[in-house]
């Protein structure tokens, strides 16, 4: 019997009741979509259908594309209600079934990408995968019109082939995936890694590759280590290069602050305008270790930047991060953010108008290409060619009176533009993605002394660990309109014990630390292979898939694998636990041939090994917490960009402290004559305690504080 979509603007499907933004920018739809779950399945097997799997997320170009040509199309969902039973998930909601999917779509075509389209069968054994997909068939590229009834037709006439396909291909799939130990990564890797990316980076914009240009920002704290331990020049110019070009570039919203997905280009001039929390957290960290590296406080202001976007836009009244904010805005993507010359003349004064041209590179015909019509449409993504110095030097003016005017032109286009239609946001909240934020605004505190940032970083870890957890106190990945659900993966634990220490280091407050063992713990419990060691993306009591994969590729963020291998190294030499290391040296084992093909694809794992081979550092603070001079020297200490060193404080005024128990060693550590004493220690090995900061720096690495 033929489905039919009567056009009927009430029509709901069953995402009416989700909470994904992304679902719900599905739920009128045409299609008869279903979410994930065990009610589509058990109707495909019923009616003998397969399943048509779309995979996204709420701020996703090509999502919104091939939903408007397609799945809001009345002719395509009515072929696709006859043939398949389909299938919503949100890939930042349920990154699970999302990874493992992905994985087929790698194997099957080569390449992957989102919207992530698979067809299986109602077991979920996927026989056709693909990313974006056409209505109409054109340049080669199947159409949907096409591409239904031929599945159809190969359902209904070549099954038994289906099934040897699906058999075969999963099988095969299965074995690729099994990751026996060998032997630990050599310390070679590391030098390997460095060449590889310097290899390919851009010496004239920055960046690493050609187009699209990803920010990546674990390569630069790779790099930054790298440059540490081996006092040579070259990756420090890559980090700085890296970090200036997407400052002045169109990917870093010149306004409102804040930096884009990517550049579809090679100079970072024209991005792709999505913003995600994970690029807000890591690019910030970025900025963070490198102005502590250089001093240099143009970084320390991008950061700055950053992170009160995050606050201003990004943070919920509860205290949690929101996940992303849409490209579109009013169907166009980037409308929210471009100008017209005569935009900014109907903004400015004359004179701030022409300064405001020369600094963001603004012109009459304008720099930005509709995608469509690949025609200039007069509009303009601000950006920089010179830095703001620069520009002072041009113009024979001094450096600060011309930040001040640039900084009242931003004020005045910024509340222009808050009257513009707003691209939508993304307001769920996901653990994973929060960890990085609360790491990132943990560490900005410290470094760039702004309290505030820590209150912030506080205020999400109390949300979560109130909120996102289940009546047995395991962890919850998602939060949306005072419901939080879906089983925390491994990303979730890992990433947030990242924050957990960050926030530990920041406010040397216990029960931070208390609770960043307790998740390590429960990970080594439920997600840790005992066999062949790694950890697994999921929990052993979570919903059985096709694959239980184990992940150690450094994507977009960090792999869980790769963040745990550092929570494990660093916990080990903050605590005092040698097993944690042992763990480590297991995660190690178990993808050195992975790291070894491609190891600039593993940075934050190699910064981990960076971490566990060391020359690496416990320094226990002991003083008055109420002291100016005890704050003095953690502050000084905190400025250094010391990657391999460890800090944690003894209150000198609390005798039997919490800390005492969690890290036994620091339990007799005094102060000298009443006054704040370092202990620096290298593997729990001890030197002489010290009152001098400048001694304390020497046995740090032989330098002086900055």
């Amino acid at each position: 019997m033929k489905h039919k979509y009567n056009g009927d603007s009430g029509h709901k499907n069953k995402l009416v009741h989700e909470k994904s933004p992304y679902l719900l920018q599905h739920a009128e739809n045409p299609v008869d979509w279903y979410p994930w779950g065990q009610e589509a399945f058990d109707r495909a097997k019923k009616e003998d259908k397969p399943v048509f799997l779309s995979i996204g997320y709420s701020t996703c170009h090509w999502c919104h594309v091939m939903a408007h040509e397609s799945f809001e199309d009345q002719e395509i969902a009515t072929m696709m209600n006859d043939a398949f039973i389909s299938v919503k998930v949100d890939r930042e909601e349920r990154p699970d079934i999302d990874d493992v999917y992905m994985s087929v779509c790698q194997a099957m075509t080569g390449s992957g990408g989102w919207p992530l389209t698979i067809i299986m069968t109602s077991e979920g054994k996927p026989f056709f995968a693909a990313t974006y997909i056409p209505k109409e068939t054109r340049f080669g590229l199947t159409g949907m019109r096409e591409l239904i009834p031929h599945i159809e037709e190969l359902w209904r006439t070549k099954r038994g082939e289906v099934d040897t396909y699906v058999g075969e291909f999963l099988s095969a799939l299965r074995e690729s995936s099994l990751r026996p130990p060998s032997g630990d990564i050599p310390a070679s890797t590391i030098q390997f890694a460095y060449e590889d990316l310097a290899y390919i980076f851009d010496e004239v914009h920055g960046g690493f590759g050609s187009a699209p240009k990803f920010p990546t920002p674990h390569n630069l704290l790779f790099l930054l280590r790298y440059w540490k331990r081996t006092r040579t020049g070259k990756p420090l110019k890559m980090v700085e290069r890296t970090l200036q070009a997407m400052r002045l570039g169109g990917i870093y919203d010149h306004i409102g602050f804040g930096f884009h997905r990517y550049s579809t280009d090679d100079k970072w001039l024209v991005p792709h305008f999505e913003k995600m929390l994970y690029d807000q957290a890591l690019l910030a960290l970025g900025y963070v270790e490198a102005y502590q590296a250089t001093e240099n406080t143009e970084y320390s202001r991008t950061a700055d930047e950053i992170f009160t976007f995050v606050l201003r836009e990004m943070t919920s009244h509860e205290g949690g991060f929101y996940t992303a904010l849409d490209a579109d805005s009013e169907g166009e993507e980037g409308k929210f953010y471009l100008w017209s010359q005569d935009e900014i003349e109907s903004v400015l004064t004359e004179e701030d108008t022409e300064l405001a041209c020369k600094v963001f590179n603004i012109r009459m015909g304008g720099n930005f290409t509709d995608e469509g019509t690949r025609k200039r449409i007069g509009k303009n993504i601000l950006h920089m060619e010179r830095t703001v110095p620069e520009i002072a030097s041009e113009l024979r003016i001094p450096t600060e009176p011309l930040r001040d005017r640039i900084e009242s032109i931003r004020q005045q286009l910024y509340e222009c533009r808050e009257t513009r239609v707003h691209p939508r946001r993304d307001d769920k909240i996901l653990t994973d993605w929060n960890g990085l934020m609360i790491a990132s605004l943990a560490k900005g505190a410290r470094v760039l002394d702004k309290p505030a940032y820590a209150e912030a970083a506080g205020r999400a870890v109390d949300f979560i660990l109130e909120t996102m957890r289940d009546d047995e106190e395991m962890l919850l990945h998602r939060y949306r309109e005072k419901e939080a659900a879906v089983p925390a993966l491994l990303d979730d634990y890992a990433l947030l014990i990242w924050g957990l220490l960050e926030l530990y280091e920041t406010t040397f407050e216990v029960r931070y630390l208390e609770s960043a063992l307790d998740f390590l713990e429960h990970s080594l419990r439920h997600f840790w292979d005992a066999k062949d060691g790694g950890f697994f993306s999921t929990a052993d009591y979570a919903e059985s898939l096709i694959l239980r994969r184990k992940e150690s590729y450094d994507g977009a963020l960090p792999s869980g694998n790769s963040a745990m291998m550092m929570n494990l190294v660093f916990l080990g030499h903050l605590v005092g636990r040698p097993t944690y290391l042992d763990v480590a040296s297991r995660i190690g084992r178990v993808f050195s041939k992975a790291v070894d093909l491609s190891p600039a694809t593993h940075t934050h794992l190699l910064s981990a090994l960076d971490l566990a081979l060391g020359p690496s550092y416990e320094t226990v603070i002991c003083g008055d917490s109420r002291a100016g001079e005890t704050r003095q020297m953690i502050a000084v200490l905190n400025k250094r960009y010391l990657p391999h060193n460890v800090i944690i404080f003894r209150p000198a005024e609390q005798e039997n402290h919490d800390i005492n128990a969690i890290a036994p060693f620091t339990k007799h550590k005094k102060c000298i004559d009443g006054r704040p004493t370092a202990y620096v220690c290298q593997n729990h090995s001890c030197r002489t305690p010290t009152t001098d900061i400048d001694e304390m720096f020497w046995m740090l690495g032989g330098e002086g504080p900055q």
